[in-house]
């Protein structure tokens, strides 16, 4: 014991609890405590990044996989006339045929048996098309060759100017009332050019 001891004369230590009885103090120096402490944020800090390198690679793969799309094709075919459609076919067998597409059906009941088809023709040439007569079945997109059609009808276009589009409207025959009918998208229409002769 001696006398005149003040603050100043005390050690520095890092904390002043009583360590447990059978307890490890690993923490008495402060020079270890920084140690450690750095290493643990090291150590979190590795993790985070190498975490964040893993979601950044994967992202970047689900993106290239995404963008990715087939070799573009270097092969041109030039073709004449309209372009070739599910929903409408005209017969080849007049010369006027590549130049007419047929679109847009609507169908409306007009009686019993009876219906109203409604219809656009597009001229697709640069020059004019005369009356035209044609003989028209409608069928459904998903339907056989065996399976009936939904009506067949004649009817007479109108000249047609170059690349004009007309609206047309003919009565037809059906067996099917109008719920029984698909909608306009499953609608496929095979016609042929009846006059003027080819």
């Amino acid at each position: 014991m001696k006398t005149g001891v003040a603050q100043d004369d005390f050690e520095h230590i890092s904390r002043g609890r009583i360590a447990p009885e059978y307890g490890v103090d690993l923490l008495a120096d402060e020079a270890g405590h920084v140690v450690i402490i750095i290493a643990v944020l090291a150590r979190r800090l590795y993790y985070a990044v190498n975490v964040q390198i893993r979601v950044s690679l994967a992202a970047a793969a689900l993106l290239l996989s995404g963008c990715s799309s087939p070799a573009p094709d270097t092969k041109q075919t030039k073709s004449s006339g309209a372009p070739q459609t599910l929903t409408s076919v005209i017969s080849s067998k007049h010369p006027l045929a590549k130049y007419l597409e047929l679109g847009g059906f609507r169908l409306s009941e007009m009686g019993s048996g009876k219906i109203v088809v409604k219809f656009a023709v597009i001229n697709h040439s640069d020059a004019d098309i005369g009356d035209l007569a044609l003989k028209v079945k409608l069928t459904t997109t998903a339907a056989k060759p065996e399976d009936p059609p939904i009506t067949q009808f004649e009817v007479k276009i109108p000249a047609l100017g170059p690349q004009e589009i007309k609206d047309v409207s003919a009565t037809a025959a059906t067996k099917l009332r109008i719920y029984e009918m698909p909608d306009w998208q499953f609608i496929r229409a095979e016609a042929e050019i009846t006059s003027p002769a080819p």
